[in-house]
């Protein structure tokens, strides 16, 4: 996280809070473009996730996802520094950072990961911590009850 931050692109700042935001919520990129900050409800805290305005999720259902302590404190941060932002407009402020996950995992030292590797990310860190795979299959969209999580 530390070398896309300090990348010193223009949006290099933006770029880190979208791998936090996929990683701590388990999102399709799709769906993280979509999130407002209406959807984010802070005292159930808990995203609702809906996709495309026009195509919806992969899926066709809109799911909430429940906001780990890193995600709440990633979102607190983001509100406190865009307090007049209007409800309905996006949390995230990039549309991907796959050129910026490259080039810090590059001078890093380790293979490349996709905005779909965070997603596998959130989900193993939520098995590991716990969480049963029928509920972490419902948190990512999966509509097979666990079936392609265990794969």
């Amino acid at each position: 996280m530390k070398e896309i931050e300090s990348a010193n692109g223009r949006d290099s700042r933006k770029c880190a809070d979208m791998v936090r935001f996929l990683a701590f919520g388990g999102f399709r990129l799709s769906e993280a473009r979509n999130i407002t900050w209406a959807d984010c409800d802070f005292e159930k805290g808990e995203i609702m996730v809906r996709g495309d305005p026009e195509t919806g999720t992969k899926n066709w259902s809109i799911r909430r996802v429940p906001m780990i302590p890193e995600m709440k404190q990633l979102l607190v941060r983001l509100r406190e520094e865009r307090p007049q932002e209007p409800q309905a407009s996006p949390v995230m402020r990039v549309k991907e950072c796959l050129q910026a996950m490259t080039r810090a995992a590059r001078v890093v030292g380790m293979a490349r990961i996709t905005h779909h590797d965070l997603r596998h990310l959130f989900a193993t860190r939520c098995i590991e911590s716990g969480v049963d795979i029928p509920t972490v299959s419902r948190w990512l969209g999966h509509k097979d009850g666990g079936a392609l999580a265990m794969t």
